[in-house]
């Protein structure tokens, strides 16, 4: 008589056939969903640190987590700004497990949880927003930690070799520095100074960064564009569109760069050639000066203001405008020459009378005969 039962488990039974399985699996594919959040390198260390923190429960080191996730690298210690629906979401807890979670980061000395606060004139109450603390902070990378004073102890050689980590077992890359490598290529942790007046107008330190790296791409510097184009960035309405389609037009703003500061360089160039025109003028003051051909004297007055130039043809004394430049230049080329006394015939300053040659005499006679004028009667 056999005992067995007539019908025994099968594989077939265990596993039965449920509809198409391409159709199955294709749903299953379809139902997995990812985060697709790019976070900073500071923000992912932080998530890291906050997820293997040892001495805090799951819950709490899940909540830590997401907190670091929502907290702002630049500002450490400022509020976070997160409702309860996202940390709950990027934790997955519920909504007591993330009260027990608070309690668990508060009773360690993680966060702050201050008080709700109240609009007094409406009669209702804000929010209450949660802090990181010093030791958060710290934990997390946010900031730097501070120097922990410790008593020296005298060092005990450990002989056991079996608890140092290979390098050539697989996992020894888990032994590794998470922080990235000299090798890899990061960013300047300062901004050049020319480029900190950006941040005035909206720019982030990124932004900048990443503008840098167009203007690069794009046979530019992001800093002779600034330069050239800044005061119509600080009139722009937008003016990182406008920044932005400046790196992508065929302008050469280097050349037009080295014409401002050569323009520049010209106009100081001639500031200071009036300076020295000026001293020039005030030095020579009281001095009169002759050309190479003696045929025209050049009289400087006593206050260096004004210049008298006396030709020889036509006699008569003429003042001269806008002069000190070419009079210096004149000088310093050698082409007029200081005279040591000045002729009698030559008038020291502009007002007072000539002195009466006899060339001059016969020339006023002939003007008198011409418009029938009687010549002076001479009185002894």
């Amino acid at each position: 008589m056999s005992i067995a039962q007539q019908f025994v488990a099968g594989e077939g039974e265990a596993h039965p056939q449920i509809g198409n399985r391409n159709e199955t699996d294709s749903a299953a594919l379809v139902a997995f969903k990812c985060d697709s959040t790019n976070l900073p390198w500071v923000i992912f260390r932080a998530a890291f640190r906050a997820a293997h923190i040892e001495g805090l429960p799951q819950r709490a080191r899940a909540l830590l987590s997401a907190l670091a996730r929502t907290v702002d690298a630049e500002r450490p210690f400022a509020a976070i700004f997160a409702r309860r629906e996202l940390l709950t979401g990027r934790a997955m807890q519920s909504m007591r497990t993330l009260y027990r979670s608070l309690d668990d980061l508060e009773v360690a000395g993680l966060i702050d949880r201050r008080a709700q606060a109240r609009y007094v004139e409406a009669g209702l109450f804000g929010r209450a927003y949660l802090h990181l603390t010093q030791l958060a902070a710290e934990l997390l990378g946010l900031i730097e930690e501070r120097p922990r004073i410790t008593l020296p102890a005298s060092p005990v050689p450990d002989t056991d070799t079996s608890k140092l980590p290979s390098a050539t077992v697989a996992d020894g890359p888990i032994y590794k520095d998470l922080y990235p490598a000299s090798s890899q290529k990061r960013q300047s942790g300062e901004l050049p100074a020319d480029l900190r007046r950006l941040q005035v107008l909206g720019f982030s330190k990124f932004l900048i960064f990443k503008l840098m790296r167009i203007a690069r791409e794009n046979g530019k510097r992001l800093s002779d564009v600034v330069e050239v184009t800044w005061n119509h960035l600080r009139a722009a309405k937008r003016p990182i569109n406008y920044l932005g389609s400046l790196l992508r037009s065929p302008v050469d703003f280097g050349h037009q760069l080295r014409r401002k500061h050569e323009a520049a360089i010209e106009a100081e160039k001639r500031i200071e050639e009036t300076k020295q025109t000026e001293l020039l003028a005030k030095a020579h003051a009281g001095e009169t000066f002759e050309s190479i051909d003696g045929t025209i004297r050049y009289t400087v007055d006593t206050d260096g203001n004004h210049l008298t130039v006396y030709s020889t043809e036509d006699g008569v004394p003429r003042l001269a405008v806008n002069w000190k430049r070419d009079f210096a230049r004149a000088l310093t080329t050698g082409r007029i020459r200081r005279l040591v006394q000045s002729p009698s015939h030559v008038p020291a300053s502009l007002p007072g009378k000539l002195p009466v040659t006899g060339d001059v005499r016969s020339h006023i006679a002939g003007l008198r005969k011409v418009l029938g004028m009687r010549e002076p009667r001479l009185t002894a």
